[in-house]
């Protein structure tokens, strides 16, 4: 390439005639000549600042050159072939970490800075007072975001080989320092009734998941130790529950049960993440053993939830006791009923010719679940709501078959909102200074007489179903922690006590949300840890472990899950349960 005037491509002149050399093949054209629009060649002009001048030689024979000259317009912006100098940066080190204009991680927080902002600015200006301190908005926007922070904050707390701790109580920590700081008490408030709405919603939410995550194969195929599991225990501690409180804590009978069915719930938000983990390493994945907890889990819950609502119903119902026992029954028979309705109506409806189907699914499972919870109390059936909800739920997603799990995206997203809100509001409910401290102490009794009594009751369960001693022991400690399902029921019977305006009543139902709350704390962290540092010492690895594979195990057939396939690096042997 060169900078000089233009001048005319001339052969330069040939020496005497030789013999002819063999016919050499034409050179291909070059590439910059087809990719831009030249002016035309051998042609003289003269050269601006504007134009490059490029200079294409070429041989024809070894005696003969060809000289074309092109002028290329020049790019205003970069120029690589005259400026090589790279480009001046003001301070290097803060261009890297703000680049201007930002990007990446902080353009992330200043756009949700943003987003926040306008959001505040339109509520407020629609609200005014009850976006500011002291008003329902305000606190419920600190809590949920205090509880956001506890969540992370207790994810974060990791201890070698031991499953993660739930990220609920931290949760559960936020919105009980949030009440219990005296400045801050009076900054954050939220009515009861908000704050009882949002927890019914939270249930319904709850509840849907429940129901959309019930596989029919599994209620086909479930075998009897798995049938044990998931109801004895359950039954036998709100049994033992009522007992005892209704001698040690003075509660009536039916509210004895009430606390029985809201303590005899296991948790899956403690169980299932602690037993893939350790069903990642191999243990007890021969017999079965992660896969029985993970698929009875839901069982156990879904019975409590029942008998719950059956009890709460019989509760704030006015007559003999065998009107109640009848209006139970009905409130049972009631919620299957609507729900079967409803589970076949939005079977077919939005129909699956429609567009956005899954959103329209998802906002049907949503509302008609709400619309149950808080309809069937304006109806006067409480105990039905809860039952309408999981059959609904259930029924919907047997229709829709493997589309449902798109439609469980978008209600765990729903959860994702309402789980911070939840927990938040729970443990905000519970104030030292109204707290007796006989009240604490006979509820620590009870709940740990009651979950003595489940511990061993499910070691029986488990004793004709092939396991030795030391996995009957696994299996009895592991299905103790509690959490989500006391969270979103323990709060139901305070708030119904509130709404009829009864005192008694209101201290029962403080009485039910103060044991609920002492076994999330007390049972969902020592469960985490009980499960975690005993197995690897109770749980066998696996024996073939030459990297065979054999056929699918029930892992696979209860959760869905291929077997052994080939893309799976971290688990590369399955192993057969004996169950």
């Amino acid at each position: 390439m060169e900078d000089t005037q233009p001048k005319p491509a001339t052969p330069e002149p040939s020496p005497a005639p030789s013999p002819a050399p063999s016919p050499a093949p034409s050179p291909a054209p070059s590439p910059l000549v087809d990719r831009i629009a030249l002016p035309a060649a051998n042609h003289v002009e003269h050269l601006n600042v504007n134009q490059i001048q490029v200079v294409v030689r070429r041989c024809s024979t070894p005696n003969v050159t060809e000289e074309t000259t092109y002028f290329i317009p020049r790019n205003p912006v970069v120029d690589a072939g005259t400026n090589t100098d790279p480009p001046v940066v003001c301070c290097p080190l803060l261009r890297r970490f703000c680049p201007c204009p930002p990007k990446g991680l902080l353009a992330s927080l200043i756009t949700k800075v943003l987003l926040a902002s306008v959001l505040f600015g339109v509520v407020w200006s629609v609200t005014e007072k009850e976006c500011l301190p002291g008003g329902n908005l305000f606190g419920i926007t600190v809590l949920f975001i205090c509880a956001l922070i506890g969540g992370k904050l207790v994810a974060l707390i990791r201890l070698p080989k031991l499953p993660p701790f739930p990220p609920l109580l931290g949760m559960l920590l936020m919105g009980f320092l949030l009440r219990n700081i005296p400045v801050v008490t009076d900054g954050v408030y939220i009515d009861f009734k908000w704050s009882a709405s949002l927890r019914n919603i939270a249930l319904a939410v709850i509840l849907a998941r429940a129901g959309l995550g019930l596989d029919p194969l599994a209620l086909r195929k479930l075998k009897s130790v798995c049938l044990r599991v998931a109801v004895g225990p359950c039954i036998i501690e709100a049994c033992t529950t009522a007992l005892v409180s209704h001698f040690l804590m003075g509660l009536p009978w039916v509210w004895g049960f009430i606390l029985g069915f809201v303590l005899g719930a296991v948790s899956p938000a403690v169980v299932v993440p602690s037993m893939l983990l350790l069903q990642k390493d191999g243990y007890g994945v021969e017999q079965g053993i992660p896969t029985l907890l993970m698929a009875a889990g839901s069982f156990d819950d879904i019975l409590a939830i029942t008998g719950f609502t059956t009890c709460l119903g019989m509760a704030f119902a006015t007559g003999s006791t065998w009107y109640n026992l009848l209006r139970g029954i009905m409130e049972v028979a009631g919620g299957l009923v609507a729900g079967i309705l409803l589970g076949f109506l939005i079977q077919y409806f939005p129909s699956v010719d429609q567009k956005h189907l899954v959103m329209k699914r998802s906002f049907l499972v949503l509302g008609l679940s709400v619309f149950a919870v808080f309809g069937s109390g304006v109806a006067g059936f409480p105990g039905s709501g809860g039952l309408c909800t999981l059959v609904l739920a259930f029924l919907a997603g047997l229709g829709w078959g493997t589309e449902k799990k798109r439609v469980e995206e978008v209600v765990g997203w729903a959860w994702d909102v309402f789980e911070p809100l939840l927990f938040g509001l729970i443990g905000a409910e519970i104030r030292i200074s109204q707290l007796e401290g006989h009240t604490v102490g006979l509820g620590i009794a009870s709940l740990l007489i009651a979950l003595l009594v489940r511990v061993l009751f499910t070691f029986v369960c488990v004793l004709c179903a092939g396991f030795n001693v030391k996995e009957k022991v696994f299996i009895a400690l592991a299905w103790m922690p509690k959490a989500t399902v006391q969270a979103a029921i323990g709060s139901t019977a305070l708030d119904m006590a509130r709404t009829k305006d009864d005192t008694q009543m209101q201290k029962y139902g403080m009485d039910v949300l103060t044991v609920a709350v002492l076994a999330i704390l007390l049972t969902a962290p020592i469960g985490a840890l009980i499960i975690g540092l005993s197995g690897p010492r109770l749980l066998q690895k696996p024996k073939n472990s030459c990297g065979e594979r054999v056929k699918p195990n029930l892992s696979a057939f209860f959760l869905g899950t291929a077997a052994g396939g080939e893309d799976d690096n971290e688990t590369p042997v399955t192993y057969e349960s004996t169950l």
